[in-house]
């Protein structure tokens, strides 16, 4: 460790009045060459960044390098139709967010020749054409992350944090990365800078977030009215596809098992469709039946009936699903930090809430006998022990001051620690342990606003616990029994290769972020299983396209690591299965429409027999169909077009359905729709003047003006 940066963390940090005196004191300290480490999304403190950026503008002599992921843009709206509802909805919701200026830069080709910006994680297709964000984007598996930038020279790190109301500090929403880039930092013994922000808005969360003040070298307060909070638009309602392929999905969960999800519409659309089979189990089979989803598979993997013993989450993202499934208690199985105490809980050898002196013998049996100092720190944490014994040693100390060797295999030692040390029942479980978070304004308020007790029970750790097993190998692969860790991919080869961030071109989508390492742990694991969702086809240049295509020249997971695919049509489980099986099983859940295209790829290429015929019952993979189901179910309720909740206003979500049925609108439809008469009533005469359309001039005002007023919400 350096000797400068050891003095540094030793003593409180430095609080700091501005960003400006940050900056000044920052290069004052290590010079003119400075790389930033920025958390992943949320955590970025903007307005000290923004400060580094203007200085290097500046000031050429100042070498400036960004090392983040997933910048946070503010959205934008270029169609000029869709704009007229968008962006006054897009200033409202993010009136006081204030994106890096350096991302403004980029994306207009601005940045200052001594500025570079290196990310490893794209906003989905936000980089697309942008040669400067591509030539400099690093592919880094996210638990690669510290290392990766700890070897390009970091020498600055800095992120958001939360403060309690008793004074303490929490890294909140990004303890993913940090604690393990400082450690790395520190061991290579050269100068660096850690810098905390605190925002008053952040949820305080516990866990590895938490933090002390000696953990930074300086420390300032955010301003929140000028910076606030980042926060995900609730605007997009779920597609029919993507809510087929979350009920489907939904039915590879097992009950008492773990959950891991990723944000975006069918995520969501698995959450719902979690809530339905544990609330309205009978519309919930109803609906698996209608899809034709697999009975015998999913009740092999996964399970159709209500949650009995409930879920525990292991996921990178905390996304707003794990908290709905928190309040709807679901997410309720708790798991504790000892390998031993966890093992016979999955055993049945344990009750949580009535421990009894057997657990003594037990612990014995699963190879716990001379106890360890730490062991007993957290089983005392866990409440396995008194708070009123010690531990000393190598003996346990009651409150009497009697004592006894700390062997559980001992048979006195076992009937001393049950009449003196042994607790009555456990605590501090957790339903989940999460590496980062990024949600709405109602997600973070509801955060806030948990009672401690409960939110006690959501703890967030670095990626490097939760994206793999190698740190502890004993207590992950027990708590995280049955596993699904469920993930998005853009399109899946006949062979089983799975394309999730990168285009044939080799132009970057997004980025791998976790998904192979917890593709790779689902392998691992002896009863878990990965679940890769993708839309069986795409709106091409000229058409529909399939998403299961022969071959891609791009691959996030290889084919040996092949196991479940969903479509809207089905779950393909490769895990195991020949080439010839793998292909059937895909084209199966494939778009009918490119399913003859399909076979015959792969009879020419040798992976079917000439002789192949798909069954009669794979045929009617159709939208129609799928349409028509999920409108059905949608209709009674079952799929709300936002399960999550909405952040347009009533007559901002009138003027959405109607642009979205214009904009569906075939050329004859909508000239039969001029045709019809418009009378304008006062709710009519509210959504025109949202959108801008009481006094129009020009043919495309008047008649997206008539169209809008002929169609209905």
């Amino acid at each position: 460790m350096d000797g400068q940066h050891e003095q540094a963390t030793a003593r409180k940090a430095q609080w700091l009045h501005s960003e400006a005196e940050c900056v000044e004191q920052v290069r004052q300290r290590l010079g003119n060459t400075l790389t930033l480490a920025l958390p992943l999304g949320l955590g970025k403190p903007v307005a000290l960044v923004d400060a580094f950026y203007q200085q290097a503008c500046k000031h050429p002599e100042l070498s400036l390098t960004v090392m983040t992921a997933l910048t946070l843009e503010r959205p934008q709206e270029n169609d000029p139709v869709r704009g007229r509802l968008l962006t006054p909805v897009f200033e409202r919701l993010f009136r006081r967010y204030r994106e890096p200026l350096y991302t403004t830069a980029e994306r207009r080709g601005e940045l200052p020749p001594n500025v570079q910006v290196h990310e490893f994680y794209f906003k989905a297709g936000a980089r697309l054409g942008n040669p400067i964000a591509q030539q400099n984007y690093v592919s880094s598996n996210y638990t690669h992350a510290a290392r990766d930038i700890s070897e390009r020279g970091c020498n600055v790190v800095m992120q958001l944090l939360a403060r309690h109301a008793d004074g303490r500090l929490s890294m909140s929403c990004n303890p993913d990365t940090s604690n393990a880039l400082l450690e790395r930092l520190r061991a290579k013994a050269e100068p660096f800078v850690a810098i905390g922000v605190v925002h008053d808005e952040l949820p305080f969360m516990v866990g590895d977030a938490e933090v002390s003040e000696q953990h930074f070298d300086y420390l300032l307060n955010n301003d929140s009215q000028q910076h606030g909070l980042f926060a995900v638009p609730r605007l997009q309602p779920v597609p029919a596809a993507d809510y087929a392929i979350g009920l489907i999905a939904s039915s590879l969960v097992k009950d008492g098992g773990t959950l891991q999800l990723g944000i975006g519409s069918m995520g969501d659309a698995i959450v719902q469709s979690l809530m339905l089979r544990d609330q309205r189990n009978d519309s919930y089979q109803q609906l698996l039946k209608q899809l034709g989803v697999n009975a015998s598979l999913s009740n092999q993997v996964g399970g159709r009936l209500p949650f009995e013993h409930g879920l525990y989450g292991a996921t990178e993202m905390f996304v707003e699903g794990f908290l709905s499934l928190f309040d709807s208690d679901i997410l309720r199985r708790e798991v504790y930090d000892f390998w031993a105490l966890q093992q016979l809980i999955n055993e049945g050898r344990c009750q949580p809430d009535n421990l009894q002196a057997d657990c003594l013998t037990a612990m014995a049996d699963v190879g716990v006998r001379e106890l360890r100092g730490k062991d007993f720190e957290v089983l005392q944490y866990h409440g396995f022990f008194r708070d009123d014994c010690r531990y000393r040693e190598g003996r346990l100390i009651a409150a009497s001051g009697e004592s006894c060797a700390a062997n559980m295999a001992n048979p006195s030692s076992q009937r001393f620690i049950a009449e003196h040390c042994l607790g009555r029942a456990l605590r501090n479980g957790k339903v989940l342990h999460g590496g980062f978070f990024l949600g709405s304004e109602d997600f973070y308020a509801r955060l806030r606003a948990l009672p401690e007790e409960r939110r006690r029970q959501l703890a967030m750790c670095g990626v490097d616990k939760i994206n793999q097993l190698d740190l502890n190998p004993r207590l992950f692969r027990a708590q995280r029994r049955d596993a699904r860790f469920i993930n998005t991919g853009l399109n899946v080869s006949l062979n089983g290769a799975v394309a999730s961030d990168t285009l044939e071109s080799g132009q970057v989508i997004s980025g791998v972020g976790g998904q192979y390492n917890f593709v790779a742990m689902a392998h691992q694991l002896q009863t878990g299983r990965s679940v890769l969702m993708i839309r069986s086809h795409r709106q091409g240049a000229s058409g529909p396209e399939s998403n299961i295509v022969p071959h891609y020249g791009a691959c996030t997971i290889p084919r040996h690591l092949r196991d479940l695919i969903v479509t809207e049509y089905g779950v393909a489980d490769l895990r195991g299965k020949s080439d010839r099986e793998v292909a059937e099983a895909l084209i199966a859940i494939a778009d009918s429409r490119f399913q003859p295209e399909l076979i015959r790829y792969a009879q020419q290429a040798g992976k079917l027999p000439a002789d192949f015929v798909l069954p009669e019952s794979q045929r009617s993979n159709t939208p129609q169909r799928i349409q028509t189901i999920i409108a059905r179910a949608a209709e009674q309720g079952l799929c709300p077009p936002y399960p999550l909740g909405c952040d347009f206003s009533d007559v901002e979500l009138r003027a959405a359905k109607r642009l979205l049925k214009v904009k569906n609108m075939s050329a004859l439809q909508r000239c039969r729709t001029l045709l019809q008469s418009t009378p304008i009533d006062s709710a009519s005469d509210e959504l025109l003047e949202l959108l801008a359309l009481k006094q129009v001039s020009g043919l495309k005002q008047r008649l997206l003006r008539r169209l809008l007023l002929a169609v209905d919400d």
